[in-house]
């Protein structure tokens, strides 16, 4: 049986396909990106209201924000002047994901993505990139952007080979030990 949770998931997976249909930075780009970042808030609250929360549905919230992440940058990398910097560190940035990825994987038997603080934080930061971009501009923006991104990826990754079991809404890193 599909929850209407998991549904609001499907829809930002399904926003985040239209969005490379559009015109980067329209009106209606903003319409469809408004409403996937919504359903990012909304699906986890529907599902605790609800008393529908799974694992299942924690992978899909990860793969669905994983998606809009990809789609974002897929369509706006093109759009800026990057300083050099920028892409290795994005990279080092995945790559960090990728291992982390790899260890929980291999210790786990299955796909560790985590719900940190700092992770929804970086998440928050990139929902908020376009805001952000024209108060601030793309270079400071970008900054502040990859180094909470990088945080988040070094204690995720830390979090994946310290815990002793997979706990996908381990808060953060202090929270392994307890």
């Amino acid at each position: 049986m599909i929850h209407l949770a998991s549904l609001v998931t499907m829809g930002r997976i399904i926003g985040a396909l239209i969005l490379l249909l559009t015109e980067p930075l329209s009106s209606l780009f903003f319409v469809v990106y408004f409403l996937c970042c919504m359903s990012d808030l909304l699906d986890g609250y529907i599902a605790r209201k609800t008393n529908t929360t799974s694992s299942h549905g924690e992978i899909l919230d990860s793969v669905a924000d994983f998606i809009f992440a990809a789609v974002l940058l897929f369509i706006l990398i093109p759009l800026f002047e990057w300083e050099n910097w920028m892409p290795y560190w994005i990279a080092i940035i995945a790559l960090t994901r990728l291992v982390s990825l790899s260890v929980g994987f291999v210790k786990y038997h299955t796909f560790s993505l985590l719900h940190t603080h700092t992770n929804k934080i970086t998440g928050i930061a990139l929902v908020t990139f376009p805001v952000f971009h024209q108060l601030f501009g793309f270079y400071l923006t970008a900054l502040i952007l990859c180094a909470i991104a990088s945080l988040s990826a070094l204690e995720e990754l830390i979090i994946t080979i310290l815990a002793k079991k997979l706990n996908r809404n381990i808060p953060h890193i202090f929270a392994v030990a307890e």
